[in-house]
Order: structure tokens, then sequence, then C-alpha cells
């Protein structure tokens, strides 16, 4: 079952918005790129606001997630508190640690090529359980921390889908003891584990152990400037990691498919490496600014299999006019990614696969186009730059190191990624043949990034 198609369907029959009632409630879907742009980004101080959430945001989530907090002042000091830890400059810092994680993915990948999806989500867990809690030892995908992460991730994602429990349709339930005792049994967990996560930090601190910088720590050393409780505190880190793991985790396996699926694309990608990444030389972050067509084929797969195709609600808390629209404060809205990624005046041919979209005739990436993967206005993921940085340097040094070739004797599903549950939902099979002679890439990879 696919909504977002459905959604496609009605903009390409009714137009860039669409209202659907449910029972007393009034939802927006939003599918043309000019209306998300004027409506969620240039006004997203009317947009800022979550609709309510009983089950997901209430029970499960106790009211202690920033993905489900209402806007206002608690919202504004939980996202200046992630800020201090994910913007750019502070994201930049976390290079040279994503960059050392690589070098396991290519020997994994060496080793165990079959299991390409496992190792995205050792190298993706790795980098977040050591921004959330300063880990520098690998976070492996079968470790215990990973499983119990990828529980709270499935526990979510249920609670969050629509008509799941009839709390959110029928509020006073939530004040019987006995109903949704799986969410408020779910919610303790929840809070045991990012205490207990939280509680490890605290400990290396009160021991004076040489620690790493991580944004537990800071919060634990830095929370007189946004006074939040030790439980606000658990779940600001624990929401961080399991929005973060898995979801990044989808995004590179969606790179390689995407990799495997267009070998033509593929091979434009790594002839562009050829070109800017010297000789026996591995390539690292600096060499970003030199890699437009890339950025470009990261910018298309984004496009082309968004990881969160139905969007994601916000509340209106003013009316806003657009064009002949009215949009009534209190109004739930909801910008469909998957019909906005197909919108055609702005991504022709939007079933294909097309780099190039992306590219100037001087073969620079387009300033003026914009997609938006990461969410919308003031609620836009905060972890994004992370995530960004992530994603490129995986997709960078695999395609340097690997040829992807797509087994076309198994089962495909190229829309399968997106909502997926790593590692369990295993979409699609890939070979990976090196591009480099084994012995000379394991040698290049020993001291990575150090000789690179």
């Amino acid at each position: 079952m696919r909504p977002f198609l459905t959604v496609r369907k009605w903009i390409e029959e009714y137009g860039p918005l669409v209202t659907v009632r449910s029972g007393t409630q009034k939802v927006v879907y939003i599918g043309r790129h000019k209306a998300a742009m004027d409506i969620m980004e240039k006004q997203g101080r009317s947009s800022a606001d979550r609709p309510r959430q009983i089950a997901a945001g209430e029970i499960l989530s106790g009211e202690q997630s920033v993905a489900f907090t209402h806007a206002g002042e608690r919202f504004r000091r939980m996202r200046r508190a992630l800020h201090s830890h994910l913007h750019p400059n502070a994201a930049d810092k976390y290079q040279p640690l994503q960059m050392s994680y690589m070098k396991n993915v290519v020997h994994a990948i060496l080793d165990d090529p079959d299991n390409f999806q496992n190792h995205a989500l050792t190298f993706t867990a790795s980098t977040i359980m050591s921004v959330a809690y300063g880990k520098t030892a690998p976070t492996f995908a079968n470790d215990p921390e990973v499983r119990s992460v990828r529980q709270r991730f499935v526990a979510l994602s249920k609670a969050m889908r629509p008509g799941a429990y009839l709390v959110d349709s029928i509020p006073w339930l939530k004040h019987i003891p006995w109903y949704g005792r799986e969410l408020r049994e779910e919610f303790e967990t929840n809070k045991r584990f990012y205490t207990g996560q939280l509680n490890h930090v605290k400990q290396q601190i009160r021991d004076n152990e040489d620690i790493s910088s991580s944004f537990s720590k800071y919060m634990l050393e830095n929370n007189h400037l946004y006074d939040f409780s030790e439980t606000e505190v658990a779940f600001l880190a624990g929401g961080f990691i399991v929005a973060g793991m898995h979801s990044i985790a989808v995004t590179i396996a969606t790179m390689l498919m995407a990799a495997a699926c267009f070998p033509d694309e593929q091979a434009k990608v790594q002839a562009e490496l050829d070109a800017v990444i010297r000789s026996h030389q591995a390539p690292t972050f600096d060499d970003e600014q030199s890699l437009p067509r890339l950025q470009a084929f990261i910018n298309e797969v984004h496009r082309w299999r968004p990881l969160a195709p139905e969007g994601v609600a916000h509340r209106m808390t003013e009316d806003v006019i657009w064009e002949n629209y009215c949009i009534p404060a209190g109004t739930t809205v909801i910008g469909n990614i998957w019909a906005i990624s197909r919108d055609p005046d702005v991504f022709p041919e939007p079933d294909a696969f097309k780099p190039d979209r992306w590219l100037n005739d001087q073969g620079r990436l387009k300033e003026d186009l914009k997609f938006y993967p990461f969410g919308f206005g003031r609620r836009v993921c905060p972890g994004r730059h992370l995530a960004q940085r992530a994603v490129f340097i995986h997709t960078l040094v695999v395609l340097w190191a690997f040829q992807l070739t797509l087994d076309r004797t198994k089962p495909l599903n190229d829309l399968g990624y997106m909502n997926a549950v790593m590692p369990d939902d295993r979409q699609c099979h890939i070979g990976f043949k090196t591009r480099i002679p084994e012995t000379e890439l394991r040698r290049m990879m020993q001291n990575y990034p150090a000789t690179a």
C-alpha cells in the first residue's frame, strides 16, 4: 500500500493543492514545487506547528520528542540545543570520523559484499552513536544498541501510521488506563534506553574520563542554557539516533541501488572521479567542490526515490492565502514529497533518472534548483548537515573504489527502500567489482584518511 502514489494522482487530476476531509479533520496535500516553496518555506512561521498526534506524540513519546512538540518557546529551545551540535560548522568536525569509518566500509565490502546493507548501517550507527554519545569504537549492525534503535523506530512508525490507533480520532481514549498499554510500555522502554545511554556519559564525566565531544556531553555541561529536565535531554539525544540511524542507512542503500540500476550514470560519475582524484590517492571531503556531477547524482537519487515520500504533517497557525486558495488556521498541511518530486514544470520527464537536470551548461550545479528531502521551513531536519556529509562520503568512496552491477537474476524492488527498515528489508542485489587492484585498495585504506 503506497498512499503517496494516490496523492500524486489526485494532484495531477485536481491541481497543486488537494483537500481531504476525515471526520472533522481537514488535510491539505501540497503536490507542486512552487506551492511547497511559497507555503512551507516562505511562510514557514505559519506552518511551523505540528497537528496533535496522540498515539505517537503523547503516549508513546510521552510528549518528550522534538518531532511532535508544538511550535512555541519549548520547541525553540529544543531546536536551539540541537543546532548547537548539528549546524554546518559543527557537522564539519565529524568529517574525519566519518572518513575513518569509511575505511571499515571498504574492507567490509571486500570481505562480504552481499551484506552491503549491514555495512551501510554499521557506518551510520557508528557515526550517530559518536555524535550523540561520544562512542568512538565502531557500532555494528547487530549490536544491542542498533537492535534497540530498530525496535524504537518500528514502534514509532507503526504509531504514526494513519488509522493505526483509534485514540487519534477519539482523544478521550487516552485517559482510559487499559487503552494503548503497548504504547505506554514502549514509552517506558524508550525512557530506560535513552536514560541509560545518557547516564553512561554522565558517569564518564564524573570519573574524569577523557571522552570525545558529543551532544550528550555538551547538554550535560551546558543545560543551564536550555533548562531541560534530564528526561528531555535523554529524549533529545535518543530521538536523534532513532531518526538518523535508519534514515541515513536507507538513503545510502538507495544511492548504491541507483548506481547499479543506471550504469551509464554511474560511469559518468566515475569518469569525473578519475579526472579529479589523483592516482594512488583516496578521495576525501576536500574533493567535494570539484565533483558537481557526483552531487548531481546524489540530488537526483533524493528526488528519484525520496526517503519519506508521503511527507510529514504540519499545522497552520494562521490563515494563509496562496493564489486562489485559502488554507485556514488549524488545517493540517502535508507537502507530499513524491508528488512534488514529480512536478513536470520543474523536473521534466519526472519518472526518468536524469542527474543532468541538476547541472547548468557549464557543468556546475544549478543554484536555483532546490529539493527538500529533509523537510520544510522551521521543521526541517536538524541533523541534515550531518546526514548530507555521511551520504556524500559513503557514495564518493564506494563509487571510487567499486564498479556496482545489478544482479538481474534476483528480485528488484526499486520503490522498496522508501519507508524501509534496515537491514531487514532487502530490495536489491548488487555486485561489487574493485576498480583498483584489491591489494592496492586495501593498502590505501589501511591508514585512510591520514594517507589520502
